[in-house]
């Protein structure tokens, strides 16, 4: 397997930099893409190799994840934790968007030549698009190319109907940003940053805003603070000037769409497919809801022991997944 130049850069100049995690994250790109070339072989086994080094790795001075099962204390209920294995290869992205994500991952990994320079790496991300188009699993992909827990804040605790409380809750969780390096996520974020000249505003609503805003702005970590929401228009529009990146997530495309059924069906595709049909199909799903058609048409490939998918399945599973008006709209002009 021919593994790229950039991934080779990356591998020598964090060995240069005497950066273990940033190390074993390059090797883990490299193995992710000998599996993807078919060489399950040499992924396993570079694979093995950075999870022995994990284990035996010493405590090195710097900024690292801390290593905990759960938030404690008054965290508990506010975050929970996981520590995601999604890569970027996993996705089917934009080439804008990956680019952007691409230099976050390149200025978090390369953050001690930058703070040495007087420079701080782009940590505050704002995720923006219609649900199941990959925000969420964007945020996953970042804390598993880092090798940083994924800390996601659950609203639910977090909004009260307690003036100060919410405002407090928050302080709490900039708090932990500090003492547990991670990638946290506001998801939804829109409940937190809704516009404060919004018609329905009420007074604690606004507090909530300013204390994000405030809390955002001083913030000294070393966590990546990504916030992912449905609906932009309704932030407010001071939030936009805290993140360094906005990230705009779409529907598919024709494009998009291939490559998706593509990575999830390699199991099971003929040689060829007929791609207009799926296209037309998939028009107007989320990537969420391609992944699941994929998914439902494999699962009938396995349940008729076959072992091929028809076009005709993919594109049944795909109109399963529309809403019964359009499915209506499309058998009458068909």
């Amino acid at each position: 397997m021919a593994t790229s130049p950039e991934l080779i850069r990356l591998l020598v100049d964090s060995f240069a930099e005497r950066d273990d995690e940033r190390f074993r994250t390059v090797a883990l790109d490299i193995a992710a893409a000998a599996a993807k070339a078919g060489d399950q072989k040499l992924a396993s086994s570079v694979r093995a190799m950075v999870d022995r080094s994990r284990r035996s790795a010493l405590p090195s001075v710097g900024p690292k994840a801390v290593p905990i099962s759960r938030p404690a204390g008054e965290l508990a209920p506010l975050l929970t934790i996981s520590y995601p294995k999604t890569r970027f290869v996993d996705m089917v992205l934009p080439n804008q968007s990956k680019a952007i994500l691409d230099r976050i991952l390149e200025e978090n990994r390369s953050a001690n030549t930058l703070r040495a320079h007087g420079f701080e790496p782009r940590r505050r991300v704002l995720l923006a698009g219609p649900p199941g188009c990959g925000k969420t699993m964007t945020a996953r992909a970042i804390a598993g190319e880092t090798g940083l827990p994924l800390l996601v804040v659950q609203f639910h605790a977090l909004i009260t109907k307690y003036m100060g409380e919410t405002g407090a809750k928050l302080h709490a969780i900039f708090e932990s940003m500090s003492s547990t390096r991670g990638v946290y996520l506001f998801d939804e974020f829109d409940v937190v940053g809704t516009s404060r000249s919004a018609s329905n505003d009420v007074g604690e609503a606004r507090r909530v805003v300013n204390s994000f805003l405030q809390l955002l702005e001083h913030d000294d970590s070393e966590s990546i603070v990504i916030a992912a929401t449905n609906m932009a228009g309704k932030l407010d529009v001071a939030l936009f000037r805290r993140f360094d990146d906005i990230v705009q997530f779409g529907k598919p495309r024709a494009a998009d769409v291939r490559r998706l059924v593509e990575n999830r069906l390699a199991a099971f595709a003929p040689l060829r497919l007929r791609w207009t049909d799926i296209s037309t199909a998939a028009k107007g799903l989320s990537h969420a809801e391609v992944v699941k058609a994929c998914e439902d048409a494999a699962k009938a490939v396995v349940l008729g022991h076959k072992s091929v998918v028809a076009t005709a399945q993919i594109v049944s599973a795909l109109m399963a997944r529309k809403r019964p008006s359009v499915r209506a709209n499309r058998s009458r002009t068909t």
